[in-house]
């Protein structure tokens, strides 16, 4: 099996998502709680040899304005250590809002506080790696 997986990298939290086998749609499939870089760098480590990832998609923080400001400085250090658990290609997706369309679709979706808070991260994974699928539908 060959897949395309997304990140949602945030500071406690990081969300994972995974496309269908036809790269149609993603499906999230869990949240890594923040510890330490390597635990870190592990636990996606998991991830990419479980489901046999050839593509990474990864979220990227610019501002509102469209700018890289401090978040976005810090994944591409992030990015950077990525690369020592993971040869394949890794792609950047503008993350603008995804956290919150997540939240309010589940809100929407009458999700508790409780079930938001611990779903919300990989459903903006799942929402980063669907504009990631998107945009290379219409360049093909």
């Amino acid at each position: 099996m060959s897949a395309i997986m997304a990140l949602d990298v945030g500071e406690k939290r990081i969300g994972v998502a995974v496309a269908d086998p036809g790269e149609t749609y993603a499906l999230p499939i869990g949240t890594i709680g923040r510890t330490s870089l390597k635990d870190d760098l592990d636990r996606i480590a998991e991830y990419l040899e479980n489901y046999g990832v050839r593509e990474l998609v990864v979220g990227d923080p610019v501002t509102l304005s469209g700018e890289r400001g401090i978040a976005a400085r810090k994944m591409d250090d992030f990015v950077e250590h990525l690369r020592r658990v993971f040869a394949g290609t890794i792609h950047r997706v503008d993350e603008r809002m995804t956290t919150a369309q997540a939240t309010k679709a589940m809100i929407a979706a009458d999700a508790s506080r409780n079930r938001r808070r611990r779903a919300v991260d990989m459903m903006a994974a799942a929402l980063i790696l669907e504009t990631y699928l998107a945009r290379r539908r219409v360049q093909k």
